[in-house]
């Protein structure tokens, strides 16, 4: 017998052909007893005595059978071979069986033995099985798997059993190929979330095991946890359901008190399941006592969820939220939140007693573009009670609450592919103040709009010269706007008060080159606004004022402009010298000069008296409370000029090897900007508007951001503060009287010197209405307090803490500034209005320890801002933060331990105080 090596990863045992000797016609039997199993081996460096394959079978002289045609007459004929009366044995085994090892492979034929051993693996079906050493057993159809020691004494290499998607980690195995029955010792698996590991481990089948001491956690280390489950029998059914007798909590191999006489831990491979959410108790001052974030989750389908939570206090309080996510892969995905909650404070008949309702409904929906390139669908809603933030019994988001604005965008875009092309869009939005509570919504919004027409471009398509780029394009806008507050959101009296518009403009357009040099262009535009209702103004001599009246019926006006504008873009280099630090500044500007006029459409305005005696006439225009506004009464004749800046330097980089300068942006823009008016009248209006500077640039390896602005008013004022037609200069002051300035500036450092601090965005805190940052703290959703407070994803163990060299500690940290100062000088007050800085600051105090700070120093007021102090410890499995809010009518603190795992997200301790408001 010799053996050949193949190509493939398994090497095939071959045989010599028979010979008529003795041993073949023992080895002939054996082989005929054992059946047709095939079995394979690799790198085995012993030659063993192997049982023969079907083909050398093949080659042993059978009878010929001839074939007859059908009606044939068939001459029976006495057989000379005798028939053998014994029955062939079945194989053993319903497939082929693939092994391998390391060092070798031993077959024993006298006790029907495979031995592997060293890396050992086995494949047979859908059964995958490594270990230290195999041992099978083709006549009990058995199979055993251990770990064997290395040169230390110490157990290595142990089994690996996988059946299908189920994978158990034992010391040792055995199995049945026959019965699928299994025993194992020392079990590790994982199921979802959930390690189990026992000491004994009976499989029934496919679907049944029986566990005996076993434990689950959903700790990373199952053989050395910080907590886990431990109980004494098990029965466990793969990807459905685990069942348990008394089963008993322990933490850091301590017991707890904390028992059940029987579990029941559903293990679906559904992505979720339906079940029940355990609420958590809380108390407060003013409402009593309460269950907090109880409810039920509905896995409807695996397009979209239901979350139904609710809150209730003994003093009548309570809360209600639906919660939805919803996708369909390669065509949408979003989510819907409805939230409402009865508020009562106190208890009927004390003075401090009292009640509200409020609410807020966030929707979010995005399509895929691949599902319909020529259309688009989106949401981003955010509206509500605009005390939501500040009184709700479920949210700690200090961010939203210091915001003052919600906003809110439905829109729908498609694009009609006609010669020329067409585009039509649908939009709906809101803006709602917080703190006036006044809602401005557009319900809807339409804008249309045909592609720009070139009537004299020729065939070639050469767009070239002032002729040839004539263009003009058709644009629509209809609104339909409300403006409203809380207490009329959505009643009859806010759509009494709806303004409807249509507004159509038609440019006609040019541009061109000047003088080789410069661009320039030129546009002519007609508009035509349509109006559903105007106003008609008249003295009324019963209420002795002005008073206007809304006139319903179709109404319109036309007007028409003309605009044009030149400008270029000149280069500047100052050069230093190669051997000079600084090698050259580039200095680029790109001045313009625009002119526009529109004429006088007094056309469209009326008189009317503003006293009983009729002596005061005014005029006004009957659509000026339009929402696209009325027509002038007077000529528009304006030029603006507007110049803008940028500085880059090229210098020497430090490091000698270097060929290229380094490039520095010195600024990223310096813009200025006024106009003049041709026909102002000199004491209506002025003809210079204030000169606009502004500017930016970044500092400190691009790590600070520095916004600053400027407005310089050339007129001089009065006594009571009102602008007079006197140049400055001329009544004793400068060129130029700085009305406004301001400068932000913004810095954000961490420890990692080659990298900017990359911070998860608080998107949830954004998304309500507050800041991705967490200059005024963090968003705390009290609804799973699981989330990290600190805005990243967990990261991987990192093992048990380590006393890192004294000098050589890395203890990530990020740090982020924001300064604000503002000028004001509108009527000679000179001061400061405006001066605060901001701090935000995160570290890791141990690989395991997290500590973070928001403060900040308003100047003009002399006080503290916005703090907050959080912690957070990393316990492995388990999550325990700390933040308190010391001062402010936002003072609070919260405390919360618990698992991290969804699956165990009930077992927590949560514990916070109510802000002072």
């Amino acid at each position: 017998m010799t053996f050949q090596k193949t190509g493939h990863n398994f090497t095939k045992i071959a045989f010599k052909p028979l010979h008529t000797n003795l041993f073949n016609i023992v080895l002939l039997s054996i082989f005929l007893t054992i059946g047709s199993g095939k079995l394979y081996s690799q790198n085995i460096t012993k030659k063993a005595t192997a049982i023969p394959t079907s083909k050398q079978i093949d080659k042993v002289k059978t009878p010929i059978v001839k074939t007859v045609k059908p009606n044939a007459t068939i001459k029976k004929e006495n057989d000379s071979i005798k028939i053998d009366t014994i029955k062939q044995k079945k194989a053993f085994l319903d497939g082929k069986v693939k092994y391998r090892a390391e060092k070798y492979a031993k077959i024993d034929q006298k006790k029907k033995l495979i031995t592997l051993y060293d890396k050992a693996e086995l494949y047979y079906q859908d059964i995958e099985l490594k270990s230290g050493i195999i041992v099978m057993d083709y006549e009990k159809n058995e199979v055993y798997a251990g770990r064997i020691k290395d040169s230390t004494g110490a157990y290595t290499q142990y089994p690996n059993f996988k059946q299908g998607s189920n994978v158990v980690e034992p010391d040792s195995i055995r199995f049945n190929f026959k019965t699928k029955k299994a025993l194992i010792w020392n079990s590790r698996t994982e199921q979802g979330e959930f390690k189990v590991k026992a000491e004994i481990t009976k499989k029934e089948n496919d679907s049944v095991y029986f566990l005996k001491n076993a434990r689950f956690t959903t700790s990373k280390d199952v053989d050395n946890p910080e907590y886990y489950f431990q109980t004494s029998k098990v029965k466990f059914i793969p990807g459905k359901k685990v069942v348990t007798g008394l089963t008993n909590m322990v933490i850091a191999d301590v017991p707890t008190p904390i028992a059940l006489p029987f579990a029941f831990f559903p293990m679906s491979k559904e992505t979720s399941i339906s079940g029940i959410i355990l609420p958590s108790y809380s108390d407060s001052n003013t409402r009593g006592f309460s269950l907090q974030n109880g409810g039920y989750y509905f896995a409807l389908n695996n397009h979209y969820d239901l979350t139904v939570l609710g809150d209730y206090y003994t003093n009548g309080s309570y809360g209600m939220r639906f919660e939805s996510n919803y996708a369909d892969r390669y065509k949408y995905r979003g989510n819907l939140n409805v939230r409402f909650e009865n508020l009562i404070n106190s208890e009927r008949g004390y003075p401090d007693y009292s009640k509200q309702k409020i609410y807020n409904i966030q929707w979010s929906h995005s399509r895929d573009s691949k599902s319909n390139p020529n259309s688009s669908f989106s949401a981003s809603v955010n509206l509500g009670s605009s005390k939501y933030f500040r009184q709700s019994i479920n949210q700690a988001n200090i961010g939203s609450n210091l915001n003052n604005t919600l906003s809110s965008s439905i829109s729908y875009s498609k694009t009609f592919n006609t010669i020329p092309q067409a585009r039509m869009s649908l939009t709906a939005t809101h803006s709602q103040n917080t703190q006036t509570q006044e809602i401005n919504m557009t319900l809807p919004t339409l804008q249309a709009s045909v592609d720009r027409i070139y009537p004299f471009v020729g065939k070639d398509g050469a767009k070239k010269g002032f002729i040839k780029n004539i263009n003009l394009q058709y644009n629509l806008s209809g609104k339909n706007s409300f403006v409203t507050t809380d207490s009329l959101f959505f009643k009859p009296q806010m759509f009494r008060d709806a303004k409807t518009g249509i507004e159509h403009t038609i440019p006609l357009s040019t541009n061109f080159k000047l003088f080789k040099y410069f661009s320039a262009s030129s546009s002519l535009n007609y508009r035509e606004v349509w109006y559903t209702k105007t106003i008609t103004r008249n003295y009324d001599t019963d209420q002795s004022k002005v008073v206007d009246k809304t006139i319903n019926g179709f109404d319109a006006f036309r007007t028409y402009s003309f605009s044009s504008s030149v400008g270029t873009t000149i280069y500047g280099t100052f050069n230093f010298g190669d051997d000079k630090k600084i090698k050259s500044i580039r200095h680029v500007m790109r001045p313009s000069v625009s002119y526009g006029y529109t004429p006088s459409f007094e056309k469209y305005y009326d008189s009317y008296a503003s006293d009983a005696s009729g002596t005061m006439i005014k005029q006004y225009s009957r659509f000026e409370t339009g929402i696209f506004g009325a027509p002038g009464n007077s000529n528009s004749n304006t030029m603006g000029f507007d110049l803008s800046n940028t500085f880059e330097a090229k210098v020497n980089d430090k490091d000698s090897t270097m060929t290229e300068p380094k490039k520095i942006m010195l600024l990223n823009n310096l813009n200025l900007s006024t106009s003049y008016n041709f026909d102002a009248d000199g004491v209506n209006s002025l003809a210079f508007s204030p000169v606009r500077v502004s500017g930016g640039t970044q500092l400190l390896n691009n790590k600070m951001n520095v916004n600053f602005g400027a407005t310089l008013d050339p007129y001089a004022i009065n006594n009571s503060g009102t602008r007079i037609n006197v140049f400055n200069i001329d009544n004793g002051g400068s060129l130029f009287r700085m009305t406004s300035a301001n400068m932000t500036m913004n810095y954000a450092i961490s420890s990692k010197e080659k990298d900017k601090p990359k911070k998860d965005k608080n998107i949830q805190s954004e998304r309500n209405g507050g800041r991705e940052d967490d200059l005024f703290g963090t968003n705390t959703d009290l609804s799973d307090s699981r989330k990290s407070q600190f805005g990243t994803e967990e990261e991987e163990d990192k093992g048990e803490d380590k006393i890192s060299e004294f000098f050589n500690a890395k203890l990530p940290w990020d740090m982020t500034f924001a300064y604000s100062l503002t000028y004001g000088n509108n009527n000679r007050e000179k001061k400061i209005i405006g001066n605060s800085l901001m701090i935000s600051a995160n570290a890791d105090i141990t690989p395991k320890w997290k500590a973070g700070v928001s403060t900040g120093y308003d100047f003009v007021q002399k006080g503290v801002t916005f703090t907050q102090f959080r912690f957070e410890r990393d316990l492995l499995s388990w999550r325990m933060d700390f933040n308190w809010t010391p001062f402010g009518t936002n003072a609070n603190w919260g405390f919360f331990i618990g698992i991290k795992a969804g699956v165990l997200s009930d077992i927590k301790y949560d514990k916070r105080s109510r802000t002072n408001r």
